[in-house]
């Protein structure tokens, strides 16, 4: 056989590819086109060296055969041969993938990503069956694709060697994570196949292990941070390009657990109207609210999220703040008389919960921290949040213990790093503009704080209250949620604490 660069010159895949999600009407029945454009228009505006339409950010799975196809022309068009793309043509049937990829040569896509046959799990055998048929029947550059934890089937490196010597199998998105699998890829077969890392969390060691490029969910949103350190890393710069994907690590973790979940979320943030993801996928499942809020602050440190004037409401006063402006901040905030607001973080035993007030010391807030004070429940007793070395931070904070309190273990974890974590939330969101800096003087916070019993971990005590107090504080100043929230989340809500069957 000829090997891939003999018949097939034209096309390697390299560089950084966004895996694009496919931006739905609001109610998920429709593809908006006009939208999928402006998507394809953004991520080239932005430098990246190739698109890849209909795969596992895509949803492909949750399209029919017309969507996807039509899917592929527009993106195609749009294109216009300013850069590659590579289609999604992966199904779980043979027939199906191969009428796909015949769609993708047609109409002129640069290559076919091929995803091994997922649900029936087949073996070695009909894996290899599969690429080879579909090989065989068309003249279009082929990459194949492992993605195991969504397949449930690995594609193991003596295949991919096998499949190598196929003259139009020219590349190889691995999304696995594994960089053992990365390596054994590049050992054996690293002259007649690219190998495009698909996972987010691993792109520079990928990169510095040999992979020619990236195709990322978060490539939609920050293609621009990945092509520096695509950059970085073809001139040698390893450690600039070590800098800048820590810069992004908590990003990339929360998108390659959550896929297009997270990534449609973040191009929602940032004014890319590109729609729901399809059920069964949903925010609060496998984006949980938790993390929405984490990769929202994470945008906002990026710059991905730019601060905009926010009117705040306050008695008589109307005053302009620079806060973190997003689709779901109001224009002006107002009422600061009573404010509340509830946030989840963590897991197992160090789980952190609060529901807080906000509100002026002239209040129904002022009220309820007064009376707090001078009667304190056993167990219950309340503590006015401080920072190192005792100053009490503004707005003043008070902080209850949910669970009674039973003996000296559990006082320490509460008035501990629990009472540090919610102290370190306020003072932060001060500082941001979550909270206007010109009336702090005139709120007062009172907020119940869940520390459970068997907690042990002290880091993850503080990082738990850390994570819920900031985006309590940040739901309570912005109203969240909203009507409109409720009436959508209501038949997938249930209590945090309550137990799954």
């Amino acid at each position: 056989m000829l090997n891939a660069e003999e018949h097939f010159p034209m096309f390697k895949p390299k560089g950084i590819m966004p895996a694009l999600v496919t931006p739905f009407t609001k109610d998920g029945r429709q593809v908006d086109e006009e939208q999928l454009r402006l998507l394809v228009n953004h991520c080239i505006e932005l430098g990246v060296h190739g698109v890849v339409p209909c795969g596992t950010t895509g949803e492909f799975v949750n399209m029919t055969t017309e969507e996807k196809k039509n899917v592929i022309d527009v993106v195609v068009d749009e294109v216009n041969g300013k850069v590659a793309v590579v289609a999604g043509a992966g199904a779980s049937g043979t027939k199906q993938a191969l009428e796909m990829a015949k769609h993708a040569q047609d109409v002129g896509a640069d290559a076919a990503l091929i995803v091994t046959p997922y649900y029936l799990k087949p073996t070695s055998r009909g894996i290899y069956e599969h690429y080879f048929t579909i090989a065989s029947k068309v003249d279009v550059p082929l990459l194949l694709y492992n993605i195991p934890q969504c397949t449930g089937v690995s594609l193991p490196w003596q295949m991919v060697e096998d499949l190598a010597q196929i003259p139009n199998i020219i590349g190889l998105k691995d999304s696995s994570g594994q960089l053992n699998f990365i390596l054994a890829v590049l050992e054996k077969v690293r002259d007649k196949i690219n190998v495009m890392c698909g996972h987010d969390e691993v792109v520079v060691a990928a990169l510095a292990a040999g992979a020619c490029g990236a195709i990322l969910a978060s490539a939609n949103f920050i293609p621009d941070i990945w092509i520096k350190i695509y950059n970085c890393m073809q001139k040698g710069d390893l450690l600039e390009a070590r800098e800048l994907q820590y810069t992004v690590q908590k990003i990339a973790r929360i998108t390659a657990q959550s896929g297009a979940v997270a990534t449609k979320e973040a191009l929602n943030m940032m004014g890319l109207n590109v729609g729901p993801v399809r059920l069964p996928l949903s925010v609060g499942g496998e984006l949980t609210y938790e993390a929405r809020e984490e990769l929202r602050l994470d945008l906002e440190k990026i710059g991905k999220i730019s601060p905009k004037k926010v009117k705040f409401a306050v008695d008589d006063r109307v005053l302009e703040e620079r806060f973190r402006a997003v689709h779901i901040t109001p224009k002006i905030i107002r009422d600061f008389k009573l404010r509340v607001g509830e946030a989840l973080a963590g897991k197992d035993s160090e789980v952190a919960h609060i529901d807080l007030m906000i509100g002026k010391k002239d209040g129904p807030v002022g009220t309820a921290y007064a009376h707090a004070k001078a009667n304190p429940t056993p167990g219950h007793e309340p503590l006015v949040a401080i920072l190192e070395p005792n100053v009490i931070v503004k707005p003043v904070t008070l902080m209850v213990p949910t669970v009674t309190i039973k003996n000296m273990r559990q006082a320490s974890m509460v008035y501990g790093p629990a009472q540090a974590g919610v102290a370190k939330a306020v003072a932060d969101s001060l500082a941001d503009g979550s909270i206007p800096e010109t009336v702090s003087e005139d709120l007062i916070i009172v907020a119940n704080v869940f520390v459970h019993p068997s907690a042990i971990d002290r880091q993850r005590v503080y990082i738990n209250n850390y994570k819920a107090m900031r985006h309590a504080i940040r739901k309570a100043i912005e109203g969240r949620p909203s009507v409109d929230e409720v009436v959508r989340n209501k038949d997938r809500s249930r209590h945090p604490f309550k137990y799954t069957p």
